[in-house]
């Protein structure tokens, strides 16, 4: 699919013009116009000359931007060459606001000096040159060249309005047009009119047709749109400043080593596999990986997290997140467009350039509303004329209903609000991939969750230690021998066991004739001692376990998680349980979606125990094991035959079910595959995430129809009013000027109502409240709001560099109901992510035992 930048669109028919010119062109099967962002994206087998000349014989300007989006012609497109953030922003950069602005300065100097003129003179007396008072006729010739003036610097509202209404495609331009030039030409009429009765000495005829003058409400029309045109510029640059701020992000230079020496050179030059240096306070230029140092980086502008994360040998960096204290060297792994930050920029701009099922009716009806309003408006003069009313009377009616029947609050209500919720989306680390996603997702009634990596971490760690005895010395015996038999290892499990050995500063034995025996277990000497370690059964064969212990493991293994048996020679030195532990905020996610009336079904291809362990933990409603990856998408199916279902999975086994589900949702820790099988992606790979993508899904659906409404009600209440329909019973008459200012301020309502969005915490939850969407009725949250996790910071002093911090960082990280820690020993603080009340007293503990000073 590729994307076009249009230039000479004012309004949501102008849209429609320039769509349907598009869908014309021999070759092109779908097409998508965002008046928003001044683009379009098409796809098909096209010639792009034919395109752009249709485009062209249509009024408008097209031109090509470089490379493609994703393509969309089926419904999971793998991407491909993306759009440069040049390109992106050259098409979210505001060109109207500056010239806008210029020409409203201009028309205010022309307008204040025609508005005294014909007002100020001749309603309240304040004087004038000589030359001007002298007759009617120099009057009138002084208003009419001003207003001439006026339309002079807004001629190009003109200029598009009359070049429309000529291809028969009339636009918001053509009914100004209309309007001002209707007011101005009977005018100059009526200067005719004063000319020819002031040569005859008819004074009363004079005086009367200087009083039907209506130069200043041409000239006030125009100044009025241009000031509604500016206002909305201004307001529809907000609703993109989230995308150009991402792109303002990027980094411009690194500092790559070649030959052990640092060079600075452009980003865009950086390849991949290349060393760069990134020091305190930098920006990292690439997507890499840590091979050399110690730091943290504020990955917020990104992830959304305030948190700092830390960063050391192994770990990932992220392109234009900052560098905050330690200096490290790092290995590019992706670069230029395939960084993340250019991907999310990518994804937010491919929701705003493709259009929501929402916006298909509003886009019908702005094609059709202004030729109907021109009909409007002519019955209108025509029926006042009818009525007995004099010219001037009928055409101040037409004039009004031209005016005020701008469609441009139609063609902004769904764009405003898409790229609004997408931009919220995106600061929060949750990409939509189009825009029918984000309005689709407030509507699933089923998720399916897979449990490996999703619903859990993904990997096995340490959760129960159970010594042979309750002495300290016993239980540091048991992780010594373990250390020392799982160092040697590779099986799945020995990384867990080392993990958590090194978080508690255990030091391993010397092993020695190391043997795994497959299926079974391991066995070691050390200081002339044999030591073994693996399952219940073949630890048994060499020492004896006593019976609480195996009631021990039984009930460990009842609970989903592996029970390791270690002993030294033939005495029992305890249990290690291990798990793939879910995670911190998934039995809460799931609760959110049950509270939103939405069915969680938890897939895995575990055994009945494992799963019902995991499954209860999570508490969803249920759980479907020992699936093979093949079976996901025909149980995604069995779903959608009762209403929409999504998703959730990160790894290749989930693609298929992915791609299958009218949801995709895809956790960034996963594989490439899924992302892009995927139609929601999230960074922080959180299953909250999924119930803030819902809640922002809804939000912005709600926008929409509460934008339709406003632009609908406002036309059907205003048009009659402008046309005079109770005028006979209340005297009620909307002249031109004012019609203008209310249609001005039209659109303006409109996108701030949109802009709304951004004072909403999408992240919290609220007191339940039904919705019903269609069939479905959704339980949502409504009304006071409550923390999921709380963060607290403390003073800590002793702390020198990076490895003091890392060390803090681990000690407190091991405090049950700790998720993060993040350290700075230049700022001497602590802070800490909890997902439960922890008594600052732990904290301190924490910190004085690894030899650091709490001071509170």
């Amino acid at each position: 699919m590729e994307r076009y930048l249009i230039t000479g669109m004012s309004c949501a028919a102008c849209a429609a013009r320039v769509e349907k010119a598009a869908r014309s062109v021999k070759g092109v099967r779908d097409c998508s116009v965002s008046l928003l962002t001044n683009s379009m994206s098409a796809d098909g087998d096209f010639s792009q000359e034919s395109l752009i000349k249709a485009i062209g014989q249509a009024g408008y300007g097209a031109a090509r931007l470089g490379g493609n989006i994703s393509d969309k012609s089926s419904k999971k497109g793998k991407r491909q060459n993306s759009i440069s953030m040049r390109q992106q922003e050259e098409m979210l950069a505001d060109r109207e606001t500056p010239a806008l602005k210029r020409r409203l300065a201009c028309s205010i100097i022309f307008l204040s000096m025609l508005m005294y003129i014909s007002m100020g003179n001749m309603m309240f007396g304040w004087p004038i040159p000589a030359f001007i008072e002298c007759s009617h006729i120099s009057m009138g010739l002084a208003q009419m060249l001003l207003a001439i003036a006026v339309i002079a610097i807004n001629q190009k509202i003109f200029i598009n309005g009359t070049k429309a209404l000529i291809r028969l495609s009339p636009n918001m331009d053509s009914l100004v047009a209309l309007g001002a030039g209707a007011s101005f030409a009977y005018s100059t009429a009526m200067m005719f009119i004063m000319s020819s009765s002031q040569a005859s000495g008819n004074a009363e005829a004079a005086q009367k047709a200087m009083e039907s003058l209506y130069f200043e409400g041409a000239a006030m029309i125009t100044a009025l749109i241009t000031l509604g045109k500016m206002l909305e510029s201004i307001t529809k640059g907000k609703t993109t400043s989230a995308i150009r701020n991402l792109i303002r992000l990027a980094p411009k230079t690194a500092n790559v080593i070649i030959d052990g020496k640092e060079k600075n050179i452009p980003a865009e030059e950086l390849n991949e596999g290349d060393i760069f240096a990134v020091r305190p306070g930098e920006s990292i230029p690439a997507d890499g990986i840590v091979i050399e140092g110690m730091s943290s980086a504020d990955e917020s502008m990104l992830t959304g997290e305030s948190m700092p994360v830390s960063k050391y040998t192994g770990s990932n960096v992220i392109a234009a997140t900052i560098n905050q204290s330690g200096f490290i060297k790092c290995r590019a792994t992706r670069v230029g467009e395939d960084t993340a930050l250019s991907q999310i920029i990518q994804l937010v701009g491919d929701a705003a350039a493709t259009k929501a099922p929402i916006a298909k009716a509003a886009d019908k009806i702005s094609g059709i509303f202004v030729p109907a309003v021109i009909i409007i408006a002519a019955i209108t003069i025509a029926a006042w004329l009818a009525a007995g009313h004099d010219f001037g009377f009928a055409l101040s009616r037409g004039i009004a209903v031209l005016v005020i029947s701008c469609p441009c609050a139609l063609g902004l209500a769904t764009p405003t609000a898409i790229m609004t919720g997408s931009g919220i989306g995106a600061k929060n680390g949750i990409l939509f991939k189009t825009s029918a996603i984000l309005e689709t997702a407030g509507k699933i009634q089923s998720i399916a969750l897979d449990k490996t990596g999703t619903i859990t971490k993904g990997k096995p760690e340490i959760t129960d230690i159970i010594a042979s005895a309750p002495s300290g010395n016993a239980s540091k015996d048991l992780l010594s021998a373990a250390m020392a038999l799982e160092a040697k290892s590779e099986h799945p499990l020995a990384k867990a066991v080392l993990e958590y050995c090194k978080k508690m500063d255990i030091q391993a034995l010397e092993a020695e004739n190391f043997k795994a025996i497959a299926g079974s277990g391991l066995y070691a000497e050390s200081g002339g001692r044999k030591i073994y370690g693996g399952s219940i059964k073949f630890v048994r064969n060499y020492a004896e376990i006593p019976a609480e212990m195996l009631a021990k493991a039984e009930e460990l293994a009842g609970q989903g998680k592996t029970p390791v048996a270690f002993a030294e020679e033939r005495h029992f030195l305890g249990l290690m349980a291990a798990a793939d532990a879910i995670k911190p905020d998934s039995a809460q996610a799931i609760k959110e979606l049950q509270a939103m009336g939405i069915k969680t079904i938890m897939l895995t291809g575990d055994n009945e125990r494992t799963a019902k362990a995991i499954g209860s933990q999570a508490g969803a409603d249920e759980i479907i094991y020992e699936v093979m990856p093949s079976a996901k998408a025909d149980i995604i199916s069995g779903l959608q035959k009762k209403g929409l279902a999504a998703m959730a999975g990160d790894g290749i086994n989930d693609a298929p079910a992915l791609a299958k589900a009218d949801i995709g949702i895809a956790l960034c820790t996963g594989t490439d595959i899924a992302m892009d099988a995927a139609d929601i992606v999230l960074m922080n790979s959180r299953l909250t995430d999924i119930c803030a993508a819902i809640r922002l899904s809804r939000m912005v659906l709600r926008n929409i129809h509460e934008n339709l409404f406003w632009a609908f009600f406002y036309n059907i209440m205003l048009i009659p009013v402008a046309a005079g329909a109770y005028y006979k019973a209340f005297g009620w008459a909307l002249s031109p000027v004012i019609a203008a200012a209310a249609m001005s301020l039209s659109s303006v309502c409109v996108v701030m109502n949109a802009l709304r969005l951004n004072l909403k915490d999408i992240h919290k939850t609220e007191k339940k409240a039904s919705i019903s969407y269609g069939n479905n009725k959704i339980e949502e949250n409504k009304g006071k709001t409550e923390e999921l996790k709380m963060t607290k910071t403390f003073k800590v002093s002793g702390m020198m560099c990076a490895h003091c911090e890392m060390h803090v960082k681990k000690a407190v990280e091991a405090i049950p109901g700790v998720e993060e820690a993040a350290a700075s020993h230049e700022k001497g603080e602590l802070s800490v992510k909890m997902s439960k009340e922890i008594p600052a007293e732990e904290i301190r503990k924490a910190v004085s035992d690894a030899g650091y000073d709490f001071i509170g």
